[in-house]
């Protein structure tokens, strides 16, 4: 059992020095270190935790939800939609920052060894998940983002400039009592709980969302949506260092999988043909973008008679599922295929039961946090904030690592502080530390925790009101006494009180702010039922919270500022900022007025009235004990050792020290790790040959292309792991090692996932004659990546898909047929695919009605308006799309304006784009 702790003395701090201190160990506080660092800054990067698992990155990212590829969308678009799905309610400047810096950001991301999905001539392969703007970079080997972002940290040039202390958490920004510059912080050890001072040039805010704040249904306190070590520190600190806050009655709320909170990744598997669905397996979302308006349709349809909702994946078949579960069940929630295993549920034969998550505090996701410029800048001089704590809206990851860097960057000018601290300053911060040791027998922080997490869900969650948010803060106001008195004894327990009264201010914030917004606006993010107009005449505004020099919590109503790109649903109105002040209540106390008697309720017109499993790999021996080796090789990794220090490590007895190895070298990347890294491809342990597959796919984009490195994924081709042969085959594809003759050489491989990778390889170097001959492989997956294949050449030609368009396999003719979308479909194969229209299998339909997307438009629409009444929903999709590309035929024209009232969501919203300008 821990030793208790006594209080120590403030006087007996330990003291640190920098100029930037980064709070935050996660996604923007890794970037920004990094960043400031490289510009010359001493940095100090403290974490609660410890960086290499730290934040929510720590289980991996299966993509990117704002990549704005150069040829695949232009950062006006996407600053368009991104003020369309926040309801006009934006900074532009910030999001344009985002939209024109994210693509560099993905290339400084490769750089360090973090992988993308590319095709096979190594264009990144950006998905159009919504209906306009293709902007979703899938990362199917994104589960170790953060062990790469780890090795950047401890590259030797950086740790000459970066200093990290683990397990520090702060919780007040100390400021210059003068002038209210951030000069440092103040916090404590949560292992030892030693007192600890910090000063600094500047001070960069990175502590991620406030994902702790409603209780899920599970009413597990950790089990919320997201990382639930993000309890709101940032939101609090910033707050009482004096900063402006805005959006924070903007909630956040996902759909996520019913009784698992995790999200069921519609995003992932919607480029794959999932989709959400109500309990009779119709489209039922109309908004464009993931929005509090897209959940307030979510959540109408829950609680309607067509609820439950689900995500749809029963109807794909068996090579598309497995590689839905590849992604869905190695990152971000890896626990998610153990859940549906344990419920007898498997996505071949259940769709996902669907629900809503609690309410949190997210600038990434919807929109709520403290208020920051183009530069990462707060309203406190030498304060910023980035990632999931600044209200950039709809930021996700690449935002976060945007506003990093430039956090980085700015505050890079800056040099240590080096004035005393504000002694009044300090001993607050320490009381609220140490507080709980003076009342070791207090309410342990778990109950009061819940509890003030159940007045979150009984009070402030939506649908809103101004009587419930009134009693929450009556409720929160109370809680502060509760949460004065909670007991603890030791420095695991201090975090978790600190975090308590972190969560109890971002709550009172969310319901004061949701007070003081008197309209409804974001759907169901802030749907107020006593105000459920929106109203942008006297609100298209900012609403900004602060701390008064009196402690109280006051707001100002800030215009919009200028648009920088035109968005004609909304018009801001500028004008000079309202002052509200404090929010005033609603009187609560008494159900009316005291002494009044009971009272008719007034009718609607406003009259009064009455009232099959894997083969296992080989034994390897019985087992041991651990090596002693394993304990050095760990005590090594720390220092960046070179290959000529873990080499001995790669070639010892025990297949476990030479996987943990393996493993190192996938974190320190020294030179000569790609040609050691294939060497282990031979190795005779599986779980050796594994590590090194895995190691390699994630350092292909880092790993210099090498003659010796081809050498030795060309010999890896001939082991008999197909593991192996397959990772040798995308890493000798990445690299541009291998050429047509190796790669056609592999379509005999008898395994299918090796067949289908030598397609990819083939594609790759354009190698059409080779990708023809494979059109005839026994196996329908082989097949069908063929007939893709054969559409991303460089030079596309309808041909060599003949074979295949009258394939047996539907799902075959099916992609045959679509993939004339990108080969061309002259007039001979635009006959093939009108009359495929007619096909039995909806594949096939789809398919056909895709390939007509390119045949010339006098074939084209006569066939494809009679699609539109198709009794398959993805088949009139296909034909819409295809109508759309041939909108300047007024016949097009006609047809899309007849599927407006087409009942599948999809479709209706497609057919309504042809009412924008012909192009």
């Amino acid at each position: 059992m821990d030793t208790p702790l006594t209080v120590p003395d403030p006087a007996g701090a330990t003291e640190l020095s920098c100029d930037v201190l980064v709070v935050g160990g996660g996604t923007a506080g890794t970037m920004a270190a990094l960043t400031a660092a490289g510009r010359g800054a001493n940095v100090l990067l403290l974490e609660k935790a410890h960086v290499r698992h730290s934040g929510a990155l720590a289980m991996g990212m299966d993509g990117v939800n704002n990549a704005v590829v150069p040829g695949r969308a232009e950062p006006d678009d996407y600053v368009a939609e991104i003020t369309r799905a926040n309801d006009g309610l934006v900074d532009q400047s910030t999001v344009r920052q985002t939209a024109t810096r994210g693509f560099a950001m993905v290339r400084r991301l490769e750089s360090y060894g973090v992988k993308f999905e590319k095709d096979e001539h190594g264009e990144y392969a950006v998905r159009q998940v919504h209906r306009s703007g293709s902007y979703v970079l899938p990362m199917p080997e994104g589960k170790d983002v953060k062990k790469v972002l780890y090795r950047q940290l401890r590259r030797r040039e950086m740790r000459e400039r970066i200093r990290i202390e683990n397990r520090v958490m702060p919780v007040r920004v100390l400021t210059h009592p003068d002038d209210g510059r951030a000069v440092g912080v103040a916090g404590f050890h949560t292992r030892t709980g030693e007192f600890v001072l910090v000063r600094a040039g500047a001070v960069i805010l990175a502590t991620g969302a406030c994902g702790r704040l409603g209780l899920p249904a599970s009413g597990y306190l950790y089990g919320t949506y997201e990382n639930p070590t993000n309890a709101g520190d940032g939101y609090a600190m910033a707050y009482h260092a004096g900063a402006a806050l805005t959006g924070i009655e903007c909630f956040q709320v996902n759909p996520l999988i019913k009784d698992y909170n995790g999200p069921a990744c519609a995003y992932v598997a919607n480029p794959f043909g999932g989709y959400q669905v109500n309990r009779h397996g119709e489209r039922f979302v109309e908004s464009d973008y993931w929005s509090g308006q897209m959940m307030a349709e979510f959540a109408a349809e829950l609680a309607s008679d067509r609820g439950p909702v689900y995500l749809k994946l029963s109807h794909l078949p068996e090579e598309t599922v497995g590689a839905v579960e590849s992604i869905l069940h190695t990152t971000e929630r890896p626990t998610r295929g153990t859940f549906h295993e344990g419920r007898g549920h498997d996505y071949r034969t259940h769709d996902i039961e669907m629900h809503i998550s609690e309410i949190g505090l997210c600038g990434g996701h919807s929109a709520s946090g403290v208020r920051v410029d183009a530069h990462a800048r707060t309203t406190v001089p030498r304060l910023y904030a980035a990632g999931d704590l600044a209200s950039v809206p709809h930021n996700y990851m690449i935002g976060a690592f945007v506003f990093g860097d430039l956090a980085g960057e700015d505050a890079a000018k800056y040099t240590a502080y080096e004035g005393e601290l504000d002694r009044r300053q300090v001993l607050d911060a320490h009381e609220l530390i140490y507080r709980p040791l003076r009342n070791p027998s207090g309410p342990p922080q778990q109950q009061v925790e819940y509890k003030l997490r159940r007045f979150v869900n009984d009070y402030v969650a939506p649908p809103k009101t101004g009587a419930k948010l009134s009693l929450a803060v009556e409720a929160f106001d109370r809680m502060s006494r509760e949460i004065a008195g909670m007991g603890a004894r030791t420095a695991h327990e201090l975090m978790r009180c600190a975090e308590v009264s972190f969560i109890r201010d971002c709550a009172e914030m969310a319901a004061r702010a949701s007070l003081a917004r008197t309209e409804s606006r974001w759907g169901l993010y802030h749907e107020r039922l006593d105000h459920p107009e929106r109203d942008d005449a006297d609100w298209l505004h900012h609403l900004d919270l602060r701390k008064s020099p009196s402690g109280a919590m006051e707001f100002t109503a800030r215009p919009v500022e200028p648009y920088l790109v035109p968005v004609p649903e909304f018009a801001p109105p500028g004008g000079p900022e309202r002052h509200l002040g404090e929010v005033e209540l609603v009187p609560v106390a008494t159900a009316g007025p005291r002494e009044a008697v009971p009272a008719a309720r007034p009718a609607a017109d406003g009259t009064v009235t009455a009232a099959e499993d894997p083969a296992p790999d080989p034994v390897e021996g019985p087992a041991a004990a651990p090596s002693p080796r394993l304990l050095e090789l760990l005590g090594l990794v720390e220092d960046s050792p070179g290959l000529d220090v873990l080499g001995p490590y790669l070639e010892d007895a025990d297949p476990a020290v030479r996987a943990a190895a393996v493993t190192a070298l996938g974190e320190t990347a020294p030179a000569g790790t790609g040609p050691a890294l294939a060497a282990r491809l031979r190795d005779g342990s599986p779980r050796v040959r594994a590590a090194a597959s895995a190691a390699l796919r994630e350092l292909v984009e880092v790993l210099p292309a090498e003659p010796v490195l081809g050498d030795g994924l060309r010999e890896a081709l001939g082991v008999p792991d197909p593991g192996v042969r397959t990772a040798a085959l995308d890493v000798l594809r990445a690299l541009r090692l291998g050429d047509a003759p190796l790669y056609a050489a592999a379509l005999a491989d008898p395994e299918v996932d090796v067949r289908v990778g030598a397609v990819r390889a083939l594609v790759s170097v354009d190698a059409v004659a080779e990708l023809a001959r494979a059109a005839a492989d026994p196996a329908r997956e082989v097949r069908v990546a063929v007939a893709r294949g054969l559409a991303a050449v460089r030079d596309p030609r309808p041909g060599p898909l003949a074979p295949l368009l009258d394939d047996a396999d539907p799902l075959v003719g099916g992609a045959a047929l679509a993939a004339l979308a990108g080969t061309g479909c002259p007039p001979e194969y635009a006959a093939r695919a009108a009359a495929a229209l007619g096909a039995p299998a909806w594949q096939v339909r789809a398919g056909a009605a895709t390939a007509l997307r390119a045949a010339p438009a006098g074939l084209a629409v006569p066939v494809l308006a009679p699609v539109l009444a198709d009794p398959n929903a993805d088949v009139r999709k296909a034909a819409v799309l295809s109508l759309l590309a041939h909108r300047d035929d007024p016949a097009a024209r006609t047809a899309l304006a007849g599927a407006a009232d087409d009942p599948d969501a999809d479709v209706r919203a497609y057919a309504a784009r042809a009412a924008h300008a012909v192009h």
